[in-house]
């Protein structure tokens, strides 16, 4: 079978019995999904979703958490009317799929939603997190996007931006130790690449016995010896936020 040769194993993990708690909208010529919290406020959050699109329930799972924390979250479709990548789908043609998706084009996509949470949502602090391919998009957007105040990267493939680390903006690093596609030489040397180049603060963490995904693609409840990690790793991007916005 050609699935047995997958150049990235983001069908690992469990899909959520997760219906949202926001609404979809129309940003111009984006769909995206936004949840607001009860009480106003000027922070925001975009949610950069993986492969599996902006209707994956386990995104919109964490795009409600960050609400319950006190942040406007919107994850829009930066596949802007492509389809995501589905788990029956033969890898071998992964390559040519990724391709016409590019992390480090979404840049168009992001000026829009930043006006429409500016100018619809009263948002004045902005930040950014991603999974998967969208931790690769947050690496591109902290490079070079100064209208963004913060980011996390939670598992981002680091070979998309692999030669880039003069970061404008304090991002966190989120990886798992037995990541199949992120080799931890890849992480050590991104470290070490960031302590030559970074000049804003920034940290790198990788959480033991970890795949691929663990954050938001392992249910706590079905995972019990990953749930420390799983809930470590979702503090410490709510906590980094804070920090930050």
């Amino acid at each position: 079978m050609a699935n047995e040769s997958r150049p990235c194993p983001c069908d690992i993990g469990d899909r959520f019995d997760y219906g949202g708690r926001g609404q979809e909208v129309q940003v111009e010529h984006i769909k995206a999904y936004i949840c607001k919290p009860p009480a106003g406020t000027d922070k925001a959050v975009i949610v950069i979703h993986d492969i599996f699109g902006w209707q994956l329930p386990n995104t919109r799972y964490i795009a409600d958490m960050l609400t319950t924390n006190g942040y406007i979250a919107i994850c829009p479709d930066f596949f802007v009317g492509q389809e995501a990548w589905k788990p029956s789908n033969d890898w071998a043609s992964f390559d040519d799929w990724v391709k016409t998706r590019d992390a480090g084009k979404i840049d168009k996509e992001v000026d829009v939603v930043l006006k429409y949470l500016k100018d619809q949502c009263g948002a004045k602090k902005i930040g950014v997190i991603g999974f998967c391919w969208g931790g690769a998009a947050v690496q591109h957007l902290m490079l070079k996007n100064p209208h963004l105040k913060t980011g996390v990267s939670l598992y981002g493939v680091i070979r998309r931006f692999a030669d880039k680390h003069s970061l404008l903006h304090p991002t966190f690093f989120i990886f798992g130790e037995k990541d199949d596609i992120i080799p931890l030489e890849q992480v050590t040397l991104l470290e070490e690449k960031l302590k030559q180049n970074c000049k804003v603060d920034y940290e790198v963490k990788i959480y033991p016995g970890q795949t691929h995904g663990f954050v938001h693609r392992k249910r706590e409840d079905i995972n019990p010896q990953d749930k420390p990690y799983i809930e470590e790793g979702r503090k410490d991007m709510i906590n980094w936020l804070n920090k930050y916005l």
